[in-house]
């Protein structure tokens, strides 16, 4: 065998035994979680519940994978136009240093003025708001919010939606006696909540005449009557409707809609954004309410 085979032989033999090893390669590749479109959907749906609930007059949230690559933004109606490439930049910010914003930020403010120039050569938006999403101790993402109240809130806004995917959603099983729903039927005006979670609200209600209309932003409501009738009036336009509660309207009845008479076994749901009115009442009325939050 002459000197060019020996060497192509010998090559050919080293090129089996590296492909031939399991070990050969795993210390060069690792394997990472990734935030999909769901979840990032997921993070903006708590933030802007808590937006709601904490009455921000605005904010633009933004999420980002952790290459600090756009997955949504979302802009609250009213928020200021720049607060969409801000919130972008504090995501980024926060997944490219691995820390919350903030702590950039305050570093700033007590006089390391050296970290200005780094916005010239990486993604680098130093002001609060910006929060990493870790999932199982790993930094998969992360979410910045721009436009609410004070500074304070954007963080609070982007913590919101942060801890929204830190670990899976989970529900308890619940159960409640026989008493416990008889009592909650007799409670109050209306009867009172049986079950609550962030994600669904289970009721024994009751109805002795006719009610407000109302429309639910955010909530589906499902009934499931078990005894007496109604007439329900569905859509339409509220009739001096005025904000009675974040994302709750109520008024004095309903212009226009249509009727749905309900009885004994009949379920009726009504999404989100619906308005809807018992119109008259057969009393004893008396069914369960499931409420279904939207984004949950």
């Amino acid at each position: 065998m002459n000197s060019l085979h020996t060497h192509i032989a010998r090559g050919l033999v080293s090129a089996a035994l590296v492909v031939s090893s399991g070990t050969g390669f795993a210390a060069d590749t690792a394997t990472h979680s990734q935030l999909t479109l769901d979840g990032a959907h997921r993070a903006v749906a708590a933030s802007l519940k808590y937006a709601r609930e904490h009455d921000a007059p605005g904010g633009a949230i933004a999420v980002v994978d952790a290459g600090g690559h756009v997955i949504l933004v979302e802009r609250i109606d009213g928020t200021f136009p720049a607060g969409t490439d801000i919130s972008v930049g504090k995501a980024r910010t926060s997944v490219m240093f691995k820390r919350p914003t903030k702590g950039i930020e305050d570093t700033i403010n007590k006089g390391r003025d050296a970290m200005i120039p780094v916005a010239a050569v990486t993604w680098f938006t130093p002001l609060q708001g910006g929060i990493p999403i870790t999932v199982n101790g790993e930094i998969v993402g992360g979410i910045g919010v721009s436009g609410a109240s004070s500074a304070q809130q954007d963080e609070e806004i982007a913590i919101a939606g942060a801890k929204a995917l830190e670990t899976p959603a989970t529900a308890a099983v619940e159960k409640r006696s026989a008493a416990e729903v008889k009592a909650a039927f007799a409670q109050g005006e209306t009867g009172a909540t049986l079950v609550e979670s962030d994600a669904y609200r289970v009721a024994a209600s009751r109805r002795d005449d006719a009610g407000q209309a109302e429309l639910h932003a955010v909530d589906t409501d499902i009934f499931y009557v078990l005894e007496g009738r109604a007439t329900v009036v569905v859509g339409g336009e509220i009739v001096d409707g005025k904000p009675t509660a974040p994302n709750e309207i109520r008024g004095s009845s309903i212009r226009g809609g249509e009727t749905r008479d309900i009885g004994p076994g009949d379920v009726l749901t009504i999404p989100r954004g619906i308005p809807h009115w018992f119109r008259s009442v057969k009393a004893p009325f008396r069914y369960y309410v499931v409420k279904s939050v939207a984004g949950a």
